[in-house]
């Protein structure tokens, strides 16, 4: 998501800064009738740059400050719960839609940029849990995969289907009021709150709370109704109903337990893990009508966010909670 987060805010200020007419603009981001082989070698360029920048700053900026070990596998299912499984999902299917869009623009048929999305977000999404598997702390994992390849292919399946994307994946943020009460360590001699937790497992700033905060994020499938009716239907076209999954109360990877400065804690009695289902509303950016492609562009860019909209919670605490807005 981090990823995602900074090629937003670049894109903006490409559109804030950048001198182009609509019509260039036009021209340029329209995907071509035709092969276009100067368009295919530029995507194939900065594809692979993106890609070898990705897989090297990642390893660097993280794996190589881990211990290493042969290749293995790990269970991690339940882990966080499950919220990174439907973050695989997500992220999956995102990558492999762009890069089905970056396949179309070159002028590819078809099947050939459907094949284009499929591999380019198998090889990100791969080469992941490749690392995970050399990683002592971590190992790869075979249900990642599995919803990596369920994010794969919600996308295929709706393009050929379809021809379109009528159910699109979607992720928000909604940042957690943690306590501030403080309890002790198992020996007593030491002390700390759910708030100090989650600032030293998910950062204090709201911008890595966005991107790692497990208990704040929501992944949603996004339905477009009105693709499901009639063509002659009054339904508008940007309203989508949306069911989401997120999970909450979560200070640990499988339990609220662990170990700070050779201190231990556990308030797994005190503070129960549970799992929420959402059903709401959402706004589908692309499908709001404007002929202005500066304007296209952000929409588009802004559609792998959901639109805070009202929404009903269902958790397995045997609670219903409504949200003005999540």
């Amino acid at each position: 998501m981090n990823s995602i987060f900074r090629h937003t805010l670049f894109f903006f200020a490409f559109l804030t800064f950048v001198n182009v007419s609509q019509a260039q603009y036009k021209e340029f981001f329209t995907p071509s009738d035709t092969f276009n082989s100067k368009r295919f070698n530029t995507a194939v360029t900065i594809g692979s740059a993106t890609y070898a920048g990705f897989a090297t700053g990642l390893y660097f900026a993280w794996y190589k400050q881990y211990p290493q070990e042969g290749f293995h596998l790990f269970n991690d299912w339940n882990e966080w719960g499950n919220m990174d499984k439907f973050g695989h999902l997500y992220s999956s299917y995102f990558q492999a839609h762009l890069c089905y869009k970056g396949g179309k623009w070159t002028g590819l048929s078809e099947d050939k940029a459907i094949l284009t999305g499929i591999i380019c977000s198998s090889l990100f999404q791969g080469t992941i849990e490749v690392m995970d598997g050399f990683s002592t702390n971590w190992g790869f994992s075979l249900s990642d995969m599995a919803f990596n390849g369920a994010g794969i292919g919600a996308f295929v399946i709706q393009q050929k289907q379809w021809g379109e994307q009528r159910i699109k994946f979607k992720v928000s943020s909604v940042p957690v009021d943690y306590s501030n009460a403080l309890f002790s360590s198992i020996d007593g001699t030491g002390f700390s709150s759910q708030q100090q937790r989650a600032d030293d497992l998910f950062g204090a700033s709201f911008a890595e709370s966005f991107l790692k905060d497990y208990n704040a994020q929501t992944v949603w499938a996004s339905i477009n109704i009105k693709k499901f009716l009639s063509k002659d239907t009054r339904f508008p076209d940007w309203l989508n109903l949306a069911i989401g999954y997120g999970s909450e109360n979560m200070f640990g990877g499988f339990e609220n337990t662990w170990n700070k400065d050779g201190l231990e804690y556990d308030i797994s009695g005190d503070v129960q893990r549970y799992q929420q289902l959402y059903i709401g509303l959402d706004i589908d950016l692309e499908e709001i009508k404007t002929d202005n492609y500066f304007l296209k562009g952000i929409l588009s860019m802004l559609n792998i966010f959901k639109a805070p909209s009202p929404a009903i919670e269902f958790n397995t605490r045997g609670e219903i909670h409504f949200h003005l807005f999540r």
